[in-house]
């Protein structure tokens, strides 16, 4: 327009044909001035395109492309969770308890910034949610769904680590259930003094079950299939006081169990104070803030909980 003085229409028309390379007749004779942007103009646009074809080629069969939109499925899948568990660190530790939680179908969200960790378990499960990224970051654990999860799980090796996020997620969500790991016993205190409800030292546990196995090996080995796969038949649950109908509260604990009775056995109490009372006696009156402990298969568990809705939605 500026060096031929063609009106606007006539200019784009020309600019398309010549990036385009389709070659039509000129609209108008061309100065040397204008062939010479003609040529400037052709061998930039030729230049980009074959840059961006370059470029658009190499992001597909490097599979960036496939990785981003299946990175967005992820994002919107990790924003639907609810009542769901995040796992802090895929060590052994996590990973464990990635499988349990998997046993017993509860929706979990692992965060961990090593790559090959999250990589190498992918392969065993591609349908893992997964973070890579730093736990001890604030905007990290929202992005896992912090505001909605019901637990949290710090497995992380270093204690001032897990202290730091047990810190972060106590803050960002205050009904949290927080179970941290522990290396050094005098973490533990720390820990909880940093908002963690259960604090768990592996090593501690290893020696106890292995010790135990001498002692009792039937009870570990149980206790072992009720937390496999095989095991998943099998559920212990805890309900709570406030989750009974109206008209089983402060009865007791016969009353409570022949109730719509479902065939699950009463294998503890725990008080309001926390305390626990094995094989409790069926004359045990359960009151505000206790919790009756009950083991059965996930049928019987099911219909146990499909009772108490029952009559908590007709009431």
């Amino acid at each position: 327009m500026t060096i031929e003085h063609y009106n606007f229409l006539d200019a784009v028309y020309m600019t398309v044909i010549t990036i385009t390379t389709i070659g039509y007749s000129e609209i108008h004779n061309m100065s040397n001035a204008g062939r010479l942007f003609n040529i400037i103009l052709i061998i930039s646009s030729f230049s980009t395109f074959t840059y961006a074809l370059a470029r658009l080629t190499q992001y597909i069969a490097s599979g960036e492309m496939t990785f981003y939109f299946k990175n967005q499925k992820m994002v919107k899948a990790i924003q639907l969770l609810n009542n769901h568990v995040i796992i802090c660190g895929f060590g052994r530790n996590g990973q464990q308890a990635a499988k349990t939680l998997k046993a017993h179908n509860v929706p979990f969200v692992v965060i961990d910034q090593v790559d090959s960790l999250i990589d190498n378990y992918l392969k065993e499960d591609p349908n893992l949610l997964f973070i890579k990224g730093d736990a001890t970051i604030d905007s990290v654990l929202f992005e896992a769904g912090i505001e909605r999860a019901q637990s949290l799980i710090c497995t992380l090796p270093t204690d001032a680590d897990n202290v730091f996020i047990v810190l972060s997620a106590r803050a960002l969500h205050t009904s949290l259930k927080i179970i941290s790991r522990a290396s050094a016993a005098t973490s533990v205190a720390k820990l909880k003094k940093a908002g963690a409800d259960n604090v768990i030292m592996p090593d501690k546990i290893g020696g106890i079950q292995m010790a135990t196995l001498v002692s009792r090996p039937d009870v570990i080995e149980f206790i072992d299939y009720l937390s496999s796969e095989e095991g998943n038949r099998v559920s212990i649950e805890s309900i709570a006081y406030e989750s009974l109908p109206q008209n089983i509260r402060d009865t007791t604990l016969k009353n409570i169990m022949e109730w719509e009775s479902t065939g699950v056995t009463c294998i503890g109490v725990k008080d309001i104070t926390g305390k626990f009372f094995i094989n409790p006696s069926y004359e045990t009156v359960i009151s505000e803030g206790m919790k009756i402990i009950v083991l059965g298969n996930h049928h019987q568990i099911a219909a146990m909980k499909t009772n108490v809705a029952e009559i908590k939605t007709a009431q």
